[in-house]
């Protein structure tokens, strides 16, 4: 079974997770110097809400624009000029009087950039890596991912006191260099993954092409919708319990942080086909129990035993993986990144409106009832037709990066 050390001996594999986590961290502390501004400038808290999740909505433009771009670039070159790009439009978020349709323009800009980076930066790991330690190395990143938030927005908060809003914002566009200076020095040159023209056109094709499989497209719903709705219910934990929320998102990170952990590393591969539902069923279900309105320490207990299944989209990334060529693997996971994000903002918004007119613990069961209803359903169909992947729609082994050398096999 690979080991986490066997991953960082992988040439270019240490470069790109150091890359991400600069990438996250800068989003974090950029995000909450931003939305700090933002709300002192107008009072508005959909403004400042917008302001720190607004550039995820913009990835579902970029998912039906810009991703056919993933696997037609350099990745070393795409990955550093996409976060110089971010250095430089966070650096002008600072800039004293911007107006505010001026600060969602270059928000809008960013998320449509962010959508085709989670496809290069993706589609790299899937190059970098063998098939066997794509999972393990995932859940590195993920793992990664949610520390570097955790720390981000801790950091943030100090850096917004001590210093300013806009000193933070400045903060984050340094960080967002950084993670181009890392890209730029240490991942290697490689070649773009796919030839021809990148286009709209060929994203919708693209699109249409990796959804037209059935298979495919149950991976794809189940990485967004039951995942979302949970979100959805987390969503609803500040007007739930508004003096422990930060402790019920705690909750949260630790559960997910343990699903990822036990996943990634101690699934041996012949059992994660059979717990993939299973597991993303275990989502939804504690959040029925709030039906009950139980104390806290037992709510505490329900989130961070929800959080462990969000380990299940580990193995539908995998599974996923194995029923998409390796020239659109860039593209195939930018829509799951870009597809995902925006199903958690919509889900979101549901959420608020439900609770609006009910309240926050009903929201949540209804929302927590839909994602277990969806997971369901999913994997009934998966039982009914799932067979195994065609030839046509695996990835070449002759075309899979070597662990040695991260470079590509030849026959």
């Amino acid at each position: 079974m690979p080991r986490y050390r066997d991953l960082f001996r992988t040439p270019e594999f240490t470069p790109l997770f150091l890359t991400g986590s600069a990438h996250v961290a800068a989003q974090t502390v950029a995000g909450l110097g931003l939305a700090t501004l933002v709300f002192r400038a107008t009072g508005s808290p959909l403004l400042s809400a917008l302001a720190l999740f607004g550039p995820s909505l913009a990835q579902l433009i970029g998912a039906t624009t810009l991703l056919s771009a993933a696997d037609r670039l350099p990745p070393r070159a795409a990955l550093a000029g996409i976060a110089l790009f971010f250095a430089l439009g966070t650096a002008v978020l600072a800039v004293p009087g911007l107006p505010t349709w001026a600060v969602f323009g270059i928000l809008l800009a960013e998320g449509l950039a962010a959508s085709l980076g989670g496809g290069v930066r993706h589609g790299l790991l899937n190059e970098i890596l063998a098939r066997e330690d794509y999972l393990l190395g995932r859940s590195v990143m993920n793992m990664a991912s949610g520390i570097w938030q955790i720390i981000g927005f801790a950091t943030g908060g100090v850096l917004v006191t001590l210093l300013s809003p806009r000193g933070t914002v400045l903060v984050g566009a340094g960080l967002y260099l950084a993670a181009a200076l890392l890209s730029r020095l240490g991942l290697g040159e490689r070649p773009p993954r796919a030839a021809g023209r990148a286009s709209v056109a060929e994203t919708w094709r693209t699109n249409r092409r990796l959804l037209s499989s059935p298979a495919r497209l149950r991976c794809y719903l189940a990485l967004w919708v039951p995942n979302g709705l949970v979100v959805g219910c987390e969503s609803l934990f500040v007007p739930y319990a508004p003096e422990r929320a930060g402790l019920l998102f705690a909750c949260g990170a630790l559960g997910m942080l343990a699903g990822d952990v036990a996943v990634g590393r101690f699934v041996p591969a012949g059992l994660r086909g059979r717990i993939r539902f299973p597991l993303q069923a275990l989502l939804a279900a504690p959040f029925l129990l709030f039906a009950l309105d139980p104390g806290l320490p037992v709510v505490l207990v329900l989130v961070t035993v929800s959080a462990v299944g969000f380990g299940a989209s580990l193995l539908h990334q995998e599974r996923l993986m194995a029923l998409v060529p390796t020239e659109l693997s860039g593209h195939a996971l930018g829509l799951h990144t870009s597809g995902m994000l925006a199903l958690q903002g919509l889900s979101a918004s549901l959420a608020g409106t439900l609770a609006q007119f009910t309240s926050p613990r009903t929201g949540m069961v209804v929302l927590a009832l839909a994602s277990l209803t969806v997971t369901l359903a999913l994997a009934r169909a998966d039982r009914r037709t799932d067979g195994p992947v065609l030839p046509t729609e695996a990835p070449s082994s002759a075309s899979r990066p070597s662990v040695r050398t991260g470079r590509r096999r030849t026959a």
